[in-house]
Protein backbone atom coordinates (compact mmCIF):
# COMPACT_ATOMS: atom_id res chain seq x y z
CA UNK A 1 0.00 0.00 0.00
CA UNK A 2 0.87 3.41 -0.63
CA UNK A 3 0.11 6.74 1.35
CA UNK A 4 -0.23 10.05 -1.00
CA UNK A 5 1.00 13.14 1.33
CA UNK A 6 -0.49 16.39 -0.88
CA UNK A 7 2.23 18.86 -0.45
CA UNK A 8 -0.53 21.43 -0.65
CA UNK A 9 -2.07 20.82 2.24
CA UNK A 10 0.45 18.09 4.58
CA UNK A 11 1.62 18.89 7.51
CA UNK A 12 5.16 19.57 9.87
CA UNK A 13 3.60 18.39 12.95
CA UNK A 14 5.57 15.74 14.66
CA UNK A 15 8.60 16.44 12.92
CA UNK A 16 11.16 17.56 14.91
CA UNK A 17 14.21 17.60 12.92
CA UNK A 18 14.73 20.63 10.91
CA UNK A 19 17.39 23.34 10.15
CA UNK A 20 18.84 25.73 8.22
CA UNK A 21 20.38 24.65 5.05
CA UNK A 22 23.95 26.46 4.98
CA UNK A 23 23.95 26.39 1.34
CA UNK A 24 20.62 27.77 1.14
CA UNK A 25 19.08 30.97 1.10
CA UNK A 26 17.96 32.45 4.48
CA UNK A 27 14.49 31.09 5.33
CA UNK A 28 15.10 27.88 3.56
CA UNK A 29 14.33 25.11 6.58
CA UNK A 30 13.90 22.20 5.48
CA UNK A 31 12.87 19.00 7.70
CA UNK A 32 14.11 16.03 8.44
CA UNK A 33 13.21 12.20 9.69
CA UNK A 34 14.95 9.54 11.69
CA UNK A 35 18.43 11.02 11.32
CA UNK A 36 17.86 11.45 7.52
CA UNK A 37 19.76 14.96 8.00
CA UNK A 38 23.49 13.88 7.23
CA UNK A 39 22.08 12.30 4.61
CA UNK A 40 20.70 14.88 2.29
CA UNK A 41 21.77 16.57 -0.33
CA UNK A 42 22.84 20.15 0.20
CA UNK A 43 20.68 23.07 -1.54
CA UNK A 44 23.12 24.54 -3.15
CA UNK A 45 24.09 21.05 -5.10
CA UNK A 46 20.46 20.27 -5.38
CA UNK A 47 20.10 23.45 -7.37
CA UNK A 48 22.99 23.58 -9.51
CA UNK A 49 22.11 19.71 -10.64
CA UNK A 50 18.53 21.16 -11.69
CA UNK A 51 19.43 23.92 -13.51
CA UNK A 52 21.96 21.81 -15.90
CA UNK A 53 18.82 19.65 -16.17
CA UNK A 54 16.66 22.31 -17.17
CA UNK A 55 19.65 22.83 -19.96
CA UNK A 56 18.17 19.94 -21.90
CA UNK A 57 14.25 19.72 -23.68
CA UNK A 58 12.43 16.91 -21.15
CA UNK A 59 9.19 15.27 -22.82
CA UNK A 60 5.52 15.34 -21.23
CA UNK A 61 5.13 14.22 -17.70
CA UNK A 62 6.29 14.06 -14.38
CA UNK A 63 9.55 14.40 -12.78
CA UNK A 64 10.45 11.06 -10.79
CA UNK A 65 12.58 10.34 -7.56
CA UNK A 66 11.34 6.75 -6.16
CA UNK A 67 13.80 7.00 -3.24
CA UNK A 68 13.30 10.55 -2.80
CA UNK A 69 14.71 10.73 0.97
CA UNK A 70 13.81 13.92 2.25
CA UNK A 71 13.14 15.78 -1.10
CA UNK A 72 15.51 18.43 -1.50
CA UNK A 73 16.79 17.32 -4.67
CA UNK A 74 12.48 16.61 -5.78
CA UNK A 75 12.26 20.57 -4.46
CA UNK A 76 14.91 21.48 -6.58
CA UNK A 77 13.40 20.03 -9.67
CA UNK A 78 10.35 21.03 -9.72
CA UNK A 79 11.10 24.84 -8.97
CA UNK A 80 13.68 24.84 -11.87
CA UNK A 81 11.49 22.85 -14.22
CA UNK A 82 8.27 24.54 -13.67
CA UNK A 83 6.92 21.18 -13.66
CA UNK A 84 5.20 18.60 -11.50
CA UNK A 85 7.42 16.16 -9.49
CA UNK A 86 6.22 12.59 -8.18
CA UNK A 87 8.32 11.48 -4.64
CA UNK A 88 8.49 8.00 -3.81
CA UNK A 89 10.12 7.14 -0.19
CA UNK A 90 9.40 3.88 1.83
CA UNK A 91 9.80 5.57 5.37
CA UNK A 92 6.67 7.27 5.91
CA UNK A 93 7.63 9.85 8.32
CA UNK A 94 10.53 11.31 5.78
CA UNK A 95 8.00 11.16 2.55
CA UNK A 96 5.87 13.42 4.71
CA UNK A 97 8.56 15.63 5.79
CA UNK A 98 9.97 15.50 1.42
CA UNK A 99 6.30 17.05 1.13
CA UNK A 100 6.32 19.74 3.61
CA UNK A 101 9.89 20.38 1.86
CA UNK A 102 8.58 21.13 -1.12
CA UNK A 103 6.01 23.08 0.28
CA UNK A 104 8.39 25.24 2.06
CA UNK A 105 10.37 25.73 -1.36
CA UNK A 106 7.24 26.69 -3.19
CA UNK A 107 6.10 28.54 -0.56
CA UNK A 108 9.46 30.50 -0.32
CA UNK A 109 9.32 30.81 -4.39
CA UNK A 110 5.64 32.14 -3.88
CA UNK A 111 4.37 29.50 -6.27
CA UNK A 112 1.53 27.94 -3.74
CA UNK A 113 -1.08 28.17 -6.77
CA UNK A 114 1.59 27.13 -9.53
CA UNK A 115 0.70 24.18 -11.56
CA UNK A 116 4.20 22.79 -10.82
CA UNK A 117 3.33 22.50 -6.90
CA UNK A 118 -0.19 21.90 -7.44
CA UNK A 119 0.69 18.87 -9.23
CA UNK A 120 2.84 17.44 -7.22
CA UNK A 121 2.68 14.58 -4.78
CA UNK A 122 4.62 12.66 -2.46
CA UNK A 123 4.23 8.84 -1.58
CA UNK A 124 5.35 6.62 1.03
CA UNK A 125 5.91 3.14 -0.11
CA UNK A 126 7.68 0.82 -2.45
CA UNK A 127 9.47 3.04 -4.81
CA UNK A 128 10.14 -0.44 -7.19
CA UNK A 129 6.42 -0.99 -7.30
CA UNK A 130 5.31 1.38 -10.43
CA UNK A 131 1.87 -0.51 -11.05
CA UNK A 132 1.25 0.30 -6.96
CA UNK A 133 2.26 3.58 -7.35
CA UNK A 134 0.42 4.98 -9.73
CA UNK A 135 -2.66 3.05 -8.70
CA UNK A 136 -2.42 5.14 -5.56
CA UNK A 137 -2.20 8.16 -7.60
CA UNK A 138 -5.29 7.06 -9.57
CA UNK A 139 -6.26 9.86 -12.34
CA UNK A 140 -3.18 11.82 -11.77
CA UNK A 141 -0.30 11.45 -14.55
CA UNK A 142 1.20 8.58 -15.11
CA UNK A 143 3.83 9.74 -17.92
CA UNK A 144 7.67 10.04 -17.08
CA UNK A 145 9.59 13.08 -18.60
CA UNK A 146 12.35 12.31 -15.79
CA UNK A 147 13.82 9.83 -12.95
CA UNK A 148 16.65 10.56 -10.36
CA UNK A 149 17.57 7.77 -8.48
CA UNK A 150 19.74 8.13 -5.57
CA UNK A 151 19.66 4.80 -4.02
CA UNK A 152 20.87 4.23 -0.19
CA UNK A 153 23.80 2.76 0.27
CA UNK A 154 26.13 1.55 3.63
CA UNK A 155 27.36 4.65 5.20
CA UNK A 156 30.72 4.86 7.05
CA UNK A 157 32.10 2.29 4.55
CA UNK A 158 35.06 2.90 2.21
CA UNK A 159 33.49 0.08 -0.25
CA UNK A 160 30.74 -1.78 -1.22
CA UNK A 161 28.75 -4.15 -3.51
CA UNK A 162 26.00 -2.63 -6.10
CA UNK A 163 23.74 -5.22 -4.48
CA UNK A 164 23.93 -3.12 -1.24
CA UNK A 165 22.15 -0.23 -2.90
CA UNK A 166 18.14 0.19 -2.11
CA UNK A 167 16.45 -0.22 -3.86
CA UNK A 168 18.33 -1.83 -6.39
CA UNK A 169 19.01 -0.60 -9.41
CA UNK A 170 18.13 -3.44 -11.83
CA UNK A 171 14.48 -3.44 -10.10
CA UNK A 172 14.06 0.25 -10.31
CA UNK A 173 14.40 0.52 -14.14
CA UNK A 174 12.84 -2.53 -15.07
CA UNK A 175 9.68 -1.74 -13.00
CA UNK A 176 9.21 2.30 -14.47
CA UNK A 177 11.10 1.89 -18.26
CA UNK A 178 7.66 0.85 -19.88
CA UNK A 179 6.03 4.69 -18.00
CA UNK A 180 8.80 6.74 -19.83
CA UNK A 181 8.03 9.60 -22.75
CA UNK A 182 8.84 8.01 -26.39
CA UNK A 183 11.79 10.24 -27.20
CA UNK A 184 14.54 9.86 -30.24
CA UNK A 185 17.33 10.43 -27.24
CA UNK A 186 16.00 7.39 -25.43
CA UNK A 187 14.61 7.89 -21.24
CA UNK A 188 15.89 10.59 -19.53
CA UNK A 189 17.08 9.48 -16.37
CA UNK A 190 20.03 10.52 -13.74
CA UNK A 191 21.65 8.18 -11.53
CA UNK A 192 22.99 9.41 -8.22
CA UNK A 193 25.68 6.71 -6.28
CA UNK A 194 28.14 6.14 -4.49
CA UNK A 195 31.20 8.19 -4.79
CA UNK A 196 32.97 5.58 -3.41
CA UNK A 197 32.59 3.09 -7.26
CA UNK A 198 34.99 1.73 -8.38
CA UNK A 199 36.11 1.52 -12.25
CA UNK A 200 34.97 -1.70 -12.46
CA UNK A 201 32.04 -1.17 -10.61
CA UNK A 202 30.87 1.79 -13.10
CA UNK A 203 31.20 -1.16 -15.84
CA UNK A 204 28.47 -2.66 -13.89
CA UNK A 205 26.28 -0.03 -13.69
CA UNK A 206 26.50 0.43 -17.43
CA UNK A 207 25.67 -3.21 -18.42
CA UNK A 208 22.32 -2.98 -16.09
CA UNK A 209 21.34 0.03 -17.62
CA UNK A 210 22.08 -1.45 -20.90
CA UNK A 211 20.06 -4.58 -20.19
CA UNK A 212 16.93 -2.28 -19.90
CA UNK A 213 17.50 0.25 -22.58
CA UNK A 214 20.63 -0.99 -25.14
CA UNK A 215 23.22 1.83 -26.70
CA UNK A 216 21.83 4.96 -24.28
CA UNK A 217 23.90 7.49 -24.25
CA UNK A 218 25.82 7.66 -21.09
CA UNK A 219 27.86 10.78 -18.98
CA UNK A 220 30.02 10.10 -15.77
CA UNK A 221 29.56 13.10 -13.67
CA UNK A 222 31.92 13.65 -10.68
CA UNK A 223 31.06 16.54 -8.53
CA UNK A 224 33.37 18.11 -5.58
CA UNK A 225 32.40 20.66 -2.87
CA UNK A 226 36.06 20.91 -2.47
CA UNK A 227 37.94 19.35 0.80
CA UNK A 228 39.78 17.18 -2.02
CA UNK A 229 37.66 14.55 -2.43
CA UNK A 230 33.97 13.96 -4.49
CA UNK A 231 31.11 14.04 -3.02
CA UNK A 232 28.79 12.92 -5.89
CA UNK A 233 29.18 10.35 -8.57
CA UNK A 234 26.69 10.46 -10.68
CA UNK A 235 25.81 8.79 -14.45
CA UNK A 236 23.46 10.62 -16.47
CA UNK A 237 21.44 8.84 -19.57
CA UNK A 238 19.57 9.24 -22.45
CA UNK A 239 18.05 12.92 -22.86
CA UNK A 240 20.35 14.34 -20.48
CA UNK A 241 23.57 12.87 -21.86
CA UNK A 242 25.33 13.79 -24.74
CA UNK A 243 27.36 12.33 -27.30
CA UNK A 244 29.99 15.13 -27.21
CA UNK A 245 30.54 14.17 -23.75
CA UNK A 246 31.26 10.89 -21.49
CA UNK A 247 32.83 12.41 -18.52
CA UNK A 248 32.83 15.54 -16.77
CA UNK A 249 34.05 17.03 -13.49
CA UNK A 250 31.97 20.07 -11.53
CA UNK A 251 33.38 21.62 -8.97
CA UNK A 252 30.89 23.40 -6.84
CA UNK A 253 31.64 27.27 -5.78
CA UNK A 254 32.33 28.43 -2.51
CA UNK A 255 28.74 30.60 -2.59
CA UNK A 256 25.62 30.32 -4.58
CA UNK A 257 26.23 33.82 -6.25
CA UNK A 258 29.03 32.04 -8.61
CA UNK A 259 28.77 29.21 -11.29
CA UNK A 260 30.56 25.91 -10.88
CA UNK A 261 33.51 25.46 -12.83
CA UNK A 262 32.74 22.50 -15.33
CA UNK A 263 35.09 20.56 -16.96
CA UNK A 264 34.39 17.84 -19.50
CA UNK A 265 35.63 15.78 -22.58
CA UNK A 266 34.86 12.71 -24.83
CA UNK A 267 38.35 11.29 -24.75
CA UNK A 268 39.03 8.49 -22.50
CA UNK A 269 41.01 8.59 -18.98
CA UNK A 270 44.94 9.14 -19.20
CA UNK A 271 46.47 7.41 -16.70
CA UNK A 272 48.63 9.23 -14.75
CA UNK A 273 52.29 8.15 -13.95
CA UNK A 274 54.65 9.23 -11.45
CA UNK A 275 58.32 9.85 -12.22
CA UNK A 276 61.10 9.48 -9.47
CA UNK A 277 62.94 12.51 -9.72
CA UNK A 278 65.44 14.90 -8.21
CA UNK A 279 63.65 17.77 -6.14
CA UNK A 280 65.35 20.78 -6.74
CA UNK A 281 65.47 24.84 -6.73
CA UNK A 282 63.64 26.55 -9.21
CA UNK A 283 60.71 24.43 -10.26
CA UNK A 284 57.27 24.78 -9.64
CA UNK A 285 55.19 22.33 -7.33
CA UNK A 286 50.89 22.16 -7.09
CA UNK A 287 49.66 20.40 -4.87
CA UNK A 288 45.74 19.36 -6.43
CA UNK A 289 42.46 18.60 -5.51
CA UNK A 290 41.93 15.30 -4.92
CA UNK A 291 38.76 15.05 -6.48
CA UNK A 292 40.08 16.46 -9.83
CA UNK A 293 42.13 13.64 -10.06
CA UNK A 294 39.80 10.91 -9.33
CA UNK A 295 37.64 12.26 -11.84
CA UNK A 296 40.26 11.54 -14.39
CA UNK A 297 40.07 14.59 -16.00
CA UNK A 298 43.16 16.78 -14.64
CA UNK A 299 45.16 15.98 -17.76
CA UNK A 300 42.33 18.06 -19.40
CA UNK A 301 42.71 20.88 -16.77
CA UNK A 302 46.40 20.90 -17.00
CA UNK A 303 45.99 21.09 -20.75
CA UNK A 304 44.88 24.46 -20.70
CA UNK A 305 46.67 25.36 -17.59
CA UNK A 306 50.15 24.25 -18.05
CA UNK A 307 50.33 24.36 -22.13
CA UNK A 308 53.24 22.45 -23.34
CA UNK A 309 55.08 22.52 -20.09
CA UNK A 310 56.76 18.94 -18.99
CA UNK A 311 54.99 17.78 -16.21
CA UNK A 312 56.40 15.25 -13.68
CA UNK A 313 54.08 13.62 -11.04
CA UNK A 314 55.27 13.16 -8.16
CA UNK A 315 52.21 11.34 -6.40
CA UNK A 316 48.92 10.90 -7.62
CA UNK A 317 46.79 9.05 -5.06
CA UNK A 318 45.92 10.46 -1.24
CA UNK A 319 44.57 13.63 -0.22
CA UNK A 320 47.74 15.72 -1.28
CA UNK A 321 48.51 14.66 -5.43
CA UNK A 322 51.61 16.68 -6.18
CA UNK A 323 52.77 17.48 -9.90
CA UNK A 324 56.09 19.38 -10.64
CA UNK A 325 56.24 21.23 -13.52
CA UNK A 326 58.48 24.22 -15.05
CA UNK A 327 56.57 27.42 -15.12
CA UNK A 328 53.52 28.61 -13.45
CA UNK A 329 50.51 27.64 -13.55
CA UNK A 330 47.96 29.63 -15.99
CA UNK A 331 45.00 29.68 -14.06
CA UNK A 332 41.59 32.20 -14.33
CA UNK A 333 40.22 32.82 -10.64
CA UNK A 334 38.07 29.47 -10.52
CA UNK A 335 40.68 27.58 -11.35
CA UNK A 336 42.00 28.11 -7.65
CA UNK A 337 39.29 25.85 -6.56
CA UNK A 338 40.86 22.73 -7.62
CA UNK A 339 44.17 23.81 -6.29
CA UNK A 340 45.11 23.06 -3.08
CA UNK A 341 48.79 25.08 -3.08
CA UNK A 342 50.99 25.91 -5.88
CA UNK A 343 54.53 27.60 -6.09
CA UNK A 344 57.98 28.06 -6.66
CA UNK A 345 60.21 25.72 -4.73
CA UNK A 346 62.87 28.14 -3.04
CA UNK A 347 64.80 25.91 -0.70
CA UNK A 348 65.42 22.45 -0.24
CA UNK A 349 64.87 21.24 3.97
CA UNK A 350 67.05 18.47 4.69
CA UNK A 351 66.04 18.53 8.18
CA UNK A 352 63.00 17.00 10.33
CA UNK A 353 60.86 19.28 10.97
CA UNK A 354 59.72 19.54 14.82
CA UNK A 355 59.52 21.77 17.75
CA UNK A 356 63.46 22.26 17.72
CA UNK A 357 63.80 23.03 14.10
CA UNK A 358 60.99 25.21 13.52
CA UNK A 359 63.07 28.70 14.07
CA UNK A 360 65.49 27.43 11.07
CA UNK A 361 62.60 27.03 8.99
CA UNK A 362 61.00 30.82 9.88
CA UNK A 363 64.75 31.86 9.36
CA UNK A 364 64.78 30.61 5.97
CA UNK A 365 61.51 31.80 5.23
CA UNK A 366 62.38 35.40 6.74
CA UNK A 367 65.17 35.58 4.16
CA UNK A 368 62.44 35.34 1.00
CA UNK A 369 60.87 37.59 2.77
CA UNK A 370 57.56 35.61 4.18
CA UNK A 371 54.87 36.49 5.89
CA UNK A 372 52.96 33.07 5.89
CA UNK A 373 53.81 29.57 5.60
CA UNK A 374 51.38 27.06 5.63
CA UNK A 375 52.07 23.11 6.26
CA UNK A 376 51.18 21.11 3.45
CA UNK A 377 52.63 17.49 4.07
CA UNK A 378 51.37 14.99 6.85
CA UNK A 379 52.57 15.51 9.97
CA UNK A 380 51.23 13.98 13.49
CA UNK A 381 48.18 15.19 14.28
CA UNK A 382 49.03 16.49 17.39
CA UNK A 383 52.30 17.72 16.18
CA UNK A 384 50.37 19.76 12.87
CA UNK A 385 48.95 22.83 14.97
CA UNK A 386 51.98 23.38 17.33
CA UNK A 387 54.04 23.97 14.70
CA UNK A 388 51.67 25.69 12.23
CA UNK A 389 50.92 27.87 15.28
CA UNK A 390 54.66 28.75 16.09
CA UNK A 391 54.92 29.77 12.12
CA UNK A 392 51.91 32.12 12.55
CA UNK A 393 53.24 34.00 15.52
CA UNK A 394 56.60 33.96 14.44
CA UNK A 395 56.09 35.46 10.57
CA UNK A 396 52.89 37.57 12.09
CA UNK A 397 55.16 40.05 14.23
CA UNK A 398 57.82 40.77 10.95
CA UNK A 399 57.15 42.16 7.80
CA UNK A 400 57.15 39.66 5.29
CA UNK A 401 54.75 40.41 2.12
CA UNK A 402 55.09 37.11 0.70
CA UNK A 403 52.89 33.69 1.14
CA UNK A 404 54.13 29.97 0.82
CA UNK A 405 53.86 26.65 1.81
CA UNK A 406 56.08 23.38 2.59
CA UNK A 407 55.67 19.99 1.15
CA UNK A 408 57.16 17.02 1.57
CA UNK A 409 59.12 15.65 -1.67
CA UNK A 410 57.53 12.49 -2.37
CA UNK A 411 60.83 9.94 -2.88
CA UNK A 412 63.60 11.98 -1.33
CA UNK A 413 63.40 12.71 2.32
CA UNK A 414 63.36 16.64 1.66
CA UNK A 415 60.78 19.11 2.50
CA UNK A 416 60.21 21.53 0.05
CA UNK A 417 59.60 25.63 1.00
CA UNK A 418 57.68 27.30 -1.90
CA UNK A 419 56.57 30.27 -2.45
CA UNK A 420 53.06 31.23 -4.12
CA UNK A 421 52.66 34.06 -7.23
CA UNK A 422 51.99 37.17 -5.79
CA UNK A 423 48.29 38.39 -5.85
CA UNK A 424 49.15 41.28 -8.41
CA UNK A 425 50.48 38.31 -11.08
CA UNK A 426 48.80 36.50 -13.47
CA UNK A 427 48.45 33.54 -11.27
CA UNK A 428 46.25 34.36 -8.43
CA UNK A 429 47.86 32.85 -5.23
CA UNK A 430 46.10 30.51 -3.15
Amino acid sequence: MHRVFNPSDVSSEGLVEFAQDATAPKGLLFYHAKEGRPLATPWQVAALRAQAVAKHTLPDGVVLDCACGSGIQLAAYASTLQRPVLGVELDEERARASAVNLQTVATHAQAEQADWFCGSAVLAGDGTAAEGVLAALEAKEATVAFLHLDPARPRNSRTHALEEMQPPLHTVLASWAPYFSPTAEGAAALLDLSPRLTAAQRVEVEEIVDHVWPGIDKLWEWTSRGRGRVDRLALWLGGIASEEVSRRFVRVPPSLAQMPLVLSTKEEEEPLVCRHHPPKRGEHVSILDAALIESGLVSTWLARTAPEDQLRWASTEGRRPQVHHDRPLQMNDDDSWLVQATGKVVELLTFALDETTVDRLVEMALEHRMASVKLRFDLDPALQPVLQGSLDRQLRRRHGVREGFVARHPVADVLLLCVSPAKDEDTPSI
